[in-house]
């Protein structure tokens, strides 16, 4: 304690040579109260975090398989999107048709899209076999799709 406060008027006292010294002894408590609770914060959390347990693992939610089929690169996934001028556009049409249209799931809305020389890839967890036909449709109306592959994986048949 004593060496903490050897080391605050070390450092402190040539900047405060004006003030009083009651108000110089304040001015270190405070200053020593404050590297102890900033001290007593940081134990604190510490402690906290190492003794969080990890969150369970839902089923539902759990894709390491669909991780892994993904990144050997016999699927297509987003980053096979073509980049050129007639293809992005056709993926923008049938993402807007796809999110203004209310009556599909949380799910529909964020399908993976990717279209390669007008061949329209949907990859995805959709809710129901009806989603999975309509997403289908809404993809076959869009101007310059040649065709559909339909990736798509229901829920519920």
């Amino acid at each position: 304690m004593q060496i903490i406060n050897k080391a605050i008027a070390a450092v402190a006292q040539p900047y405060f040579k004006k003030i009083n010294p009651k108000e110089f002894k304040m001015l270190k408590q405070f200053s020593l109260l404050t590297v102890m609770l900033t001290g007593l914060m940081l134990t604190n959390f510490s402690v906290q975090a190492e003794s969080t347990p990890p969150a369970p693992v839902n089923a539902e939610l759990e894709n390491t398989e669909r991780n892994v089929r993904d990144s050997n690169n016999t699927t297509l996934t987003p980053e096979d999107q073509k980049e050129n001028e007639a293809d992005r556009p056709i993926t923008a049409a049938i993402r807007r048709e796809i999110v203004e249209n209310n009556s599909l799931s949380s799910n529909a809305h964020n399908i993976k899209i990717i279209t390669r020389d007008g061949l329209v890839t949907l990859r995805g967890p959709v809710e129901n076999a009806g989603e999975k036909i309509k997403l289908q449709a809404i993809a076959e109306k869009v101007k310059g799709v040649k065709q559909v592959d339909n990736q798509l994986e229901s829920k519920t048949p």
